[in-house]
């Protein structure tokens, strides 16, 4: 197991990836309008190689710490809070191979995230989910696997080569990496969200895909006992909360400073100058202020947790529950401060062209992933009663007892 030390700076991320950035939120109220999905945005990030981040540098990344990808995350989720999101599943697959032990397929599947390959993932399904077991299945000999069913949330992989399945092999839960493209592999945009729109979180199905024995992975997320995965997928939508605060705040800022209409019992001319409207802008800094500190400082519990090989027990729990805890501060604040940018002006910031909805919207849905109220129960039980943390889990309808 190879453990990727920082060896590019803050800084220097920082000089590769913003202006990159900046391109990324020109267009960010344009694409919401017209519901175009983030392909040459995608693009861009492939070309920086934004994908190995965490790829050591002797594989042609960056060797970054898991702080600085979570800093990265929340800049990037400013600038357009869809794609950290997609991506998601690719930075757990990266940690698993940092995590495996050498072999001829970890050097592959690093190097070629190093060329700017990206894996999104199939492994949700409708109805009963994986509660029971997976419906879609991996059939045949390890030199001759075929994947058949249907999968749902597929957040990605529109824009990725390869999609992690998650699938049922003969009573087992595997892991099986399809590319993209392969014939059988049919991808839809039919996601329905009021929010979150640009995620690619659709529907795939999968008609006899051939693939090969090597592109056979361990049972992944959702397996029993603890694992960094739950807290590491969490973090990421946290990270995608604290950059809406941002482009939030920076948004309905720069509103309020070019705004000359106001009210005749107002307490100043202008909007900006008034102190009850900048109470609302102060509190949007501090939900991302609040939140971005969140983020980093269970990201420097998961940077201990993945250096010593996701094995310490002690260190495992304190990551699973400091993101939980999380998740109950940095939620409420964030849903709270998007609703109340309406209060610094009148009906005219509603309008369409503005789409400062989208913020709620998109925070309202990121929101919704694995629900607040069992997170709460479970750091309660916890605390009370000295209950093991549920880490992962699947979503579905629960057969009846019988």
């Amino acid at each position: 197991m190879t453990t990727s030390t920082a060896t590019y700076t803050d800084v220097q991320l920082d000089e590769i990836f913003d202006p990159i950035y900046a391109r990324i939120a020109e267009g960010a109220v344009a694409r919401e309008v017209d519901r175009r999905l983030a392909y040459d945005e995608v693009g861009w990030l492939r070309e920086a190689k934004f994908g190995a981040l965490r790829v050591p540098v002797e594989f042609g990344g960056y060797g970054a710490s898991v702080r600085q990808l979570f800093r990265q995350l929340v800049k990037l989720a400013t600038a357009e809070s869809n794609l950290p999101q997609a991506l998601r599943v690719h930075w757990s697959f990266v940690e698993d191979q940092l995590l495996a032990e050498d072999s001829p397929a970890r050097t592959r599947w690093l190097t070629e995230v190093a060329e700017g390959k990206l894996v999104g993932n199939a492994i949700t399904e409708p109805g009963v989910g994986a509660v029971d077991r997976y419906r879609t299945t991996v059939t045949g000999p390890d030199d001759k696997l075929v994947v058949n069913g249907t999968k749902y949330y597929s957040t990605g992989s529109l824009y990725s080569d390869y999609i992690l399945i998650a699938g049922d092999r003969d009573g087992e839960r595997v892991g099986v990496l399809v590319d993209a493209d392969a014939e059988g592999v049919a991808q839809h945009d039919d996601w329905d969200g009021f929010g979150q729109r640009l995620t690619a979180s659709g529907t795939t199905e999968f008609a006899n895909v051939a693939v090969s024995g090597d592109r056979l992975l361990g049972p992944g997320y959702g397996g029993a006992g603890r694992t960094y995965g739950t807290s590491y997928l969490q973090l990421v939508q946290l990270a995608v909360l604290a950059g809406i605060a941002q482009r939030a705040t920076d948004d309905t800022a720069a509103w309020v400073r070019d705004r000359t209409r106001t009210y005749t019992h107002a307490v100043a001319d202008l909007p900006r100058e008034d102190p009850l409207v900048q109470q609302v802008i102060g509190r949007l800094s501090s939900a991302a202020f609040s939140a971005r500190a969140a983020v980093f400082d269970v990201a420097d519990t998961l940077d201990a947790v993945l250096d010593q090989g996701a094995t310490d027990a002690d260190l495992l729990d304190a990551a699973e529950f400091d993101v939980a805890r999380a998740q109950a501060a940095v939620i409420p604040t964030v849903l709270d401060a998007t609703t109340g940018l309406f209060e610094v002006g009148g009906a005219s910031i509603t309008s369409e062209r503005l789409r400062l909805d989208r913020h709620w919207r998109n925070a309202r849905t990121i929101s919704v992933h694995n629900p607040l109220i069992y997170k709460l129960q479970s750091v309660g039980n916890r605390i009370l009663n000295g209950a093991d943390l549920p880490y992962a889990w699947s979503a579905g309808a629960r057969p009846a007892a019988d």
